[in-house]
């Protein structure tokens, strides 16, 4: 989870800064931050559409110009011809419906958060798919972190 953290510092959204890394056998498979697609503006240059809109936090994902991190870790391991099938993810923010169904077709069989989204769909989805999503949080030693109940 501490790969995750350091991986959202490199995102450049202004409304919620997420990172995320599939792992498989103790091993770093793909990592992701959100962000705008390589080569475009970034939301620190130009500002968030959804935020002048002052759309909600689950809503309206198509109006944002960053790719989740989940995403971001997705393609970052198809464009390296890594398979992440039976990979876990450790993301730092619950994912929005969108990236549920790419990491279900992906393989994730299991994910670890700290944070939630209010987004149930994306629950109901995991939980029909039989990925196992577990809640972590960081105990105030930054070298230990415990499991909580779902």
């Amino acid at each position: 989870m501490r790969i995750a953290m350091l991986a959202a510092t490199r995102s450049t959204c202004l409304r919620r800064q997420v990172g995320a890394v599939v792992v498989r056998n103790k091993k770093v498979l793909a990592t992701g931050y959100n962000g705008s697609p390589s080569g475009l503006k970034h939301c620190l240059e130009i500002g968030c559409l959804r935020e002048k809109m002052q759309i909600p936090s689950g809503e309206r994902h198509e109006l944002c110009r960053a790719i989740h991190a989940e995403q971001n870790a997705i393609i970052q391991a198809a464009t390296s011809g890594v398979s992440i099938k039976g990979g876990v993810l450790y993301a730092t923010t619950f994912p929005c419906v969108l990236c549920a169904k790419m990491l279900i077709n992906a393989g994730i069989r299991e994910i670890f958060v700290t944070e939630g989204y209010p987004d149930e769909l994306s629950r109901e989805l995991f939980e029909e798919a039989g990925v196992v999503v577990n809640r972590l949080a960081l105990d105030p030693d930054p070298e230990k972190v415990k499991d909580l109940e779902k």
